[in-house]
């Protein structure tokens, strides 16, 4: 075996566990802005590169760990290194606001990823990781999605205002890091009501405008 096609059939990875489409919605935010957050394509993945290549070398609340580690996983899905591995956006007035992934081990436990929010101050990264977490109980159907952070922000808004469960016996596939755990009865009885939101169907002029988003400046590299 020597053909680059005949290797490519080995090394390539996808879904290999049911899967159903993330529906899209509407969340009004603080701001009374409109953020629509749909399932990405995987033929949009070049452009969330470029939106997050700024962040790379950004020390500030750990974007460039977050941002390097999310720019692989997602070149991975891109490129069919990654298996199982879903990303979603949210799109305001056009543009790009926030970027959230996640990847099933298998159909009971799901992988949290990251989450990147390029607008900051509306909850838009509160947001994206709740409706990343919402596929995966509510359209995917998972037992457990197992959570890690990298940054102190992410720990009070993940763990702390979810009120995770600490699992000292398990290790994230986030090199090996600390691991909390969203159980579905922790996320029907207390999670959803309070930290879930959105509206659908979209309506269709919003939702075609988040079709073709621009990139613009991460506000955490604008001068102030």
């Amino acid at each position: 075996m020597s053909s680059v096609e005949e290797i490519e059939k080995i090394l390539y990875v996808d879904w290999d566990i049911p899967y159903k489409h993330y529906p899209p919605k509407v969340i009004t935010l603080a701001s009374g802005e409109k953020m629509v957050v749909r399932e990405a394509r995987r033929e949009e993945v070049p452009k969330l590169l470029e939106a997050l290549r700024p962040l790379l070398t950004v020390e500030r609340d750990y974007y460039d760990i977050v941002a390097a580690r999310q720019y692989a996983e997602l070149l991975g899905w891109y490129r069919y290194r990654v298996r199982n591995e879903y990303c979603l956006i949210g799109v305001i007035d056009g543009y790009l606001v926030g970027i959230a992934n996640n990847r099933l081990v298998n159909q009971d436990v799901c992988m949290s990823l990251h989450t990147v929010a390029l607008k900051r101050g509306l909850r838009i990264g509160a947001h994206m990781f709740a409706a990343k977490q919402e596929h995966a109980m509510e359209n995917l159907g998972v037992k457990e999605i197992w959570v890690t952070a990298e940054s102190p922000i992410g720990f009070r808004r993940w763990m702390i205002e979810w009120g995770l469960e600490y699992r000292p016996d398990v290790q994230h596939e986030l090199g090996g890091a600390k691991c909390w755990v969203l159980t579905r009865e922790k996320y029907f009885k207390d999670v959803k009501h309070r930290l879930v939101f959105g509206e659908r169907p979209v309506p269709e002029d919003l939702y075609k405008k988040s079709l073709d988003f621009k990139i613009t400046t991460p506000d955490v590299l604008k001068t102030t």
